[in-house]
């Protein structure tokens, strides 16, 4: 399969090196600083799971390269659209096109804009980031995707395309649930990111302190009960079980939007947050805690311009 991969960033640039190291037909589609600098320095990869350098194909939007098997898409929400137009000319008939976002509304933009059944659902679990040289820094134990169809099926395309994932020094992970996955991740994301931004601080000093565990729970089940609201299709103790899991987490452990904030950078407020907020305010849901985490995500972005 020819897989393309747009940007080489923290996400996209760690799961499509390693597909690359495995030995995949793998092309980056970057910007043109981006190109120079792996052509210069090649993708590196610095991770706990094993270094790497490699020197990848990379196109720039608009270059000659015919239809690809698979795109993957990893951007942050904010650059969806132009992804999207940037990916246009490669999308053949039977291209699958596998988004790795947070949250859940970019799956009707991406339907909107191509063929829905082109459209295949997929997340991931990693933290990583990208130093002032363009090298790639995996840090988190967990560093797998998942994927499948919308409708569960085991698809031909699917079967193929798990064939082509596994093998990897990376988990990349064929589910057959993956619309319940997402909403599973979309609310733990959104909670985590949330209150970790809200407070200014890793996630230890918040669940120590002594409204910690209510308030993170409280948010859970906010945004569990607008998601139910809405039909999503997740677990009815998913709330408690994504309490244990932050209990799990590291001490000293941020949120890549909390990690944004403390640089300066946009945060995807309006597609986390403020999503289900609006849609529990349609729904007249009350969600106080969302209410005045969105509030100061927007709060936020309004100050940085």
């Amino acid at each position: 399969m020819r897989i393309l991969v747009v940007g080489a960033g923290a996400i996209g640039g760690y799961f499509g090196g390693r597909l690359l190291e495995k030995g995949e037909d793998i092309t980056f589609l970057v910007r043109e600083n981006r190109q120079k600098q792996i052509q210069k320095n090649g993708l590196q990869i610095e991770s706990i799971h094993g270094n790497v350098t490699l020197q990848p194909k990379t196109i720039k939007s608009g270059d000659e390269a015919g239809p690809f098997d698979v795109i993957i898409l990893s951007t942050k929400q904010y650059h969806l659209e132009g992804a999207l137009e940037s990916i246009e000319p490669y999308v053949g008939k039977d291209t699958m096109i596998l988004p790795l976002l947070n949250g859940y509304s970019h799956v009707d933009v991406i339907k909107s804009k191509f063929n829905p059944q082109n459209v295949i659902g997929g997340l991931c679990f990693i933290e990583s980031t990208l130093d002032s040289e363009g090298k790639i820094i995996q840090t988190s134990p967990s560093h797998r995707a998942l994927f499948g169809e919308f409708s569960g099926e085991r698809t031909n395309r699917i079967e193929s395309l798990a064939e082509v994932m596994s093998g990897t020094k990376t988990t990349i992970q064929l589910s057959d649930n993956i619309d319940r996955e997402m909403w599973h991740k979309y609310m733990f994301i959104t909670g985590f990111s949330g209150i970790t931004a809200l407070m200014r601080s890793a996630i230890g000093p918040i669940r120590e302190e002594q409204n910690g565990q209510k308030l993170i729970l409280n948010l859970y089940k906010e945004i569990g009960s607008v998601m139910r609201a809405i039909g999503a299709p997740i677990d009815q103790d998913i709330e408690e079980k994504h309490l244990k899991t932050t209990n799990l987490l590291s001490y000293d452990m941020k949120s890549s939007m909390q990690r944004d904030m403390e640089k300066g950078f946009d945060v995807e407020a309006d597609q986390l947050q403020g999503y289900l907020y609006k849609i529990g305010q349609e729904k007249g849901i009350e969600t106080p805690l969302l209410e005045i985490i969105y509030s100061n995500l927007k709060v936020y972005q309004a100050q940085r311009g």
